[in-house]
């Protein structure tokens, strides 16, 4: 069978491209600022590629914009170069992954179906949800395995920061923790007296569904190497979501939903 040939934009260290490459995907990386690229002047080859995949920078979408006006201002809005090189590169079908309030890509010729869906749905601990919009010339829809059970313990979403705040309906704070702050009945509760404000790195990747040694070796300072870690995709959750791609691609009827 042949192998599905992939196009990642905006990879950084490519932990959406990992989740595609567990499930079977050949993965080509895009250029990314965090090695010197430039999406802005990259223009793909037309037809080579089944699909393209990738997370356009969030934090203008982000409800943490609200604590940051500032936020996404250094890069601004690219998610329309993201639909200009799927308009270029002419997939059979692509998937952008954002925050649940950043809006649909719109690339003509396609027909997009958005997806809401929670790292937790794939029982993994780490409560994180995610906009996946899904372009196919027929509409084609993602239907991801879920579990029965979710974990039985809960943990706030790694950030590329070392806090975590819960944002009322109009944008401003309700309360801030330190994570990863583990929710136990119906309140967030620390891990006992050997709990830090900066958890420790290898936290994060944790519940990243990563080995905890994953940034060890990484040229980075512990600053940054936090920043690409949370603003990754969950492994847990980027394997489903690959899974529920080739499930669709392969099929040959156009689900109803």
């Amino acid at each position: 069978m042949r192998v599905s040939l992939v196009l990642s934009l905006f990879p950084g260290i490519g932990l959406l491209d990992m989740a595609f490459e567990a499930e079977g995907f050949c993965v080509v990386r895009g250029p990314d600022v965090l090695w010197g690229g430039d999406i802005r002047h990259f223009h793909p080859p037309t037809k080579k590629f089944d699909g393209v995949i990738g997370g356009p920078p969030c934090q203008m979408f982000s409800r943490l914009r609200y604590l940051q006006p500032l936020a996404g201002s250094k890069h601004g809005n690219l998610i329309p170069e993201f639909e200009r090189v799927v308009h270029e590169a002419q997939p059979a079908w692509f998937l952008m992954e954002n925050v649940t309030e950043a809006p649909e890509p719109n690339v003509a010729g396609y027909v997009v179906k958005s997806l809401l869906f929670n790292n937790r749905w794939v029982g993994a601990e780490q409560h994180r949800q995610r906009r996946f919009s899904f372009g196919t010339a027929d509409g084609r829809a993602l239907l991801p395995d879920v579990v029965a059970l979710e974990a039985p313990l809960e943990a706030l979403a790694v950030t590329a920061s070392a806090e975590h705040v819960k944002l009322g309906g109009s944008g401003k704070v309700k309360r801030r923790y330190a994570p990863p702050t583990v929710l136990a009945g119906h309140g967030p509760v620390g891990r006992g007296a050997g709990y830090h404000v900066n958890p420790p790195l290898s936290e994060a990747c944790r519940l990243q569904g990563l080995p905890e040694d994953f940034c060890e070796d990484m040229p980075f300072t512990t600053h940054a190497k936090r920043k690409i870690i949370g603003n990754g995709v969950p492994l847990p959750m980027g394997r489903a979501i690959a899974k529920a791609v080739k499930q669709s691609v392969s099929s040959g009827v156009t689900p109803l939903t």
